[in-house]
């Protein structure tokens, strides 16, 4: 006979899932890091720079660059990220089962 887990207990982690959303955190994290250096670049007095075209996609660029960064590794970011995502659902995983019985 089978017994299912009370309704309101968390399920185990998907690991997978974890990882991806603490991968997504680190590549936001990073472009935040990166903007500030692509702000004082002046492109406007080049052949090809500046324009509000620009403006339009810098912000698109940066996110796209900090994705790639976090994809390569994330300056080891995501483990540890990814680490404490999954420590902190075990502490409630762990606390929601104790205040369940």
């Amino acid at each position: 006979m089978h017994i299912s887990p009370p309704a309101n207990v968390p399920s185990a982690p998907d690991e997978a899932k974890v990882r991806a959303t603490a991968q997504s955190f680190v590549a936001t994290a990073i472009g935040a890091l990166l903007a500030p250096m692509f702000e004082t670049v002046d492109t406007a007095k080049g052949m090809f720079g500046g324009g509000a075209a620009e403006e339009t996609w810098k912000p698109m660029l940066i996110a796209e660059f900090g994705k790639h960064i976090a994809a390569q590794g994330g300056f080891g970011l995501t483990e540890q990220v990814t680490g404490a995502m999954l420590r902190m659902q075990e502490t409630h995983s762990t606390r929601t089962m104790r205040s369940t019985r």
